[in-house]
């Protein structure tokens, strides 16, 4: 009770209040779905299958407050190989600019995929299960003239039409600051 008393005095009830939404923010963003629970989901979605060939997508960056921040287009030429998926990324954006991002992802197993690109630090591990498919990997994004080091969570689902939606969560420090959205439709 002395302990309580003396919080109390120190922390003002809405700092305590403000500290602990915020500690449930930080765990909610750091739980996640687990992407096995998509494994009976139709229609089955393979990468390797999927992005075989020419696949054209169109997407939207919202920021933190939903509102839209630029929109692009992205042509893929996808060369699937064995094991072996390279993912020829060509983006042009709304206000002219253009970006070049090449993925190589190699299949583990049937649902796990070790991606890498040249702007992506490290190996990122893909997982694969039923209409879904799951990464996510550190992206250095310039804004404002400012690098800022993002955690991509990134989250495509397979729709029955064969459109895929993706849906990638920009993170900083455990808080979702951004979204991008991509609807694929192979050519």
């Amino acid at each position: 009770m002395v302990q309580h008393a003396f919080l109390n005095r120190v922390i003002p009830t809405y700092y305590r209040r403000w500290c602990l939404a915020l500690a449930f923010l930080i765990l909610a963003g750091c739980s996640g779905v687990d992407i096995e629970q998509y494994a009976d989901r139709e229609p089955k979605l393979d990468i390797g299958e999927y992005f075989a060939g020419s696949t054209r997508a169109w997407g939207i960056v919202q920021d933190y407050s939903g509102e839209l921040q630029r929109q692009f287009t992205v042509d893929i030429a996808g060369d699937y190989d064995g094991d072996t998926l390279t993912l020829d990324e060509s983006f042009v954006f709304a206000d002219g600019e253009t970006d070049r991002r090449v993925w190589t992802f190699e299949r583990v197993e049937e649902h796990l995929w070790i991606g890498r690109a040249s702007d992506v630090e490290g190996n990122v591990e893909a997982r694969q299960y039923g209409n879904a498919f799951h990464m996510r990997y550190p992206l250095d994004i310039e804004i404002s003239g400012r690098t800022i080091r993002f955690t991509m969570d990134d989250w495509m689902y397979l729709q029955s039409d064969g459109r895929l939606i993706n849906r990638t969560a920009m993170r900083k420090f455990g808080l979702t600051l951004g979204e991008i959205t991509l609807i694929f439709e192979q050519q």
